[in-house]
């Protein structure tokens, strides 16, 4: 398998660890095996331009599209937006980043856009929309438009009991972030010589 077949295949499986119960991303492989095209859908406030009004009005659902070409992962993924926005980076595509490493993770990167939608980040100063960065500036008391932390926590687990025990063996009963307990009879034996 070459490297541009792992790299893929570890960033879908990545984004299936990820993604697949996250309460505001949902993502869909569209096109290859492993895949190179997804859908991403956001469910966080952003903003879009109403022609009607001729104001940016709030929106609670968003899409983007993110390919990764033949020269990724040596170049950013390219990223678009298939639903409107308003914000000062993105236009005919998405500003990811002004500088990409090709450790990066694609996960990491659908959150950024999540992130930047809501205008958790956004850089006025190096606009791809001058009309958003403008905005942006302007209304910066009001920034961000969300505040989903589009992080999922890793799961918790705590030690709940130890017992030291006459024969140099240690009981330990653990509970897991959902509020089962595990049987200490046989699930990990440790014994200290």
């Amino acid at each position: 398998m070459n490297a541009r077949i792992r790299r893929l295949t570890a960033d879908y499986n990545g984004i299936i660890q990820a993604f697949t119960k996250h309460p505001h991303i949902k993502v869909q492989a569209v096109e290859g095996n492993p895949p190179i095209r997804y859908l991403v859908a956001y469910s966080v406030p952003g903003i879009r331009w109403d022609k009607r009004l001729q104001k940016p009005v709030e929106s609670n659902f968003h899409q983007a599209e993110i390919y990764l070409h033949r020269d990724y992962p040596r170049l950013k993924p390219r990223c678009v937006m298939k639903t409107e926005i308003f914000h000062p980076n993105f236009g005919d595509w998405i500003c990811v980043g002004d500088y990409w490493a090709a450790g990066e993770k694609l996960s990491d990167i659908i959150i950024q856009i999540g992130q930047m939608i809501q205008y958790q980040k956004y850089n006025p100063q190096s606009p791809v929309n001058v009309v958003a960065a403008r905005w942006a500036i302007e209304n910066a008391r009001m920034l961000p438009i969300g505040h989903s932390d589009l992080y999922l926590p890793e799961p918790e687990t705590q030690r709940d009991s130890c017992l030291f025990t006459n024969d140099n063996t240690i009981d330990i009963e653990l509970e897991t972030g959902n509020n089962e307990t595990t049987d200490p009879e046989g699930d990990i034996d440790i014994q200290f010589l």
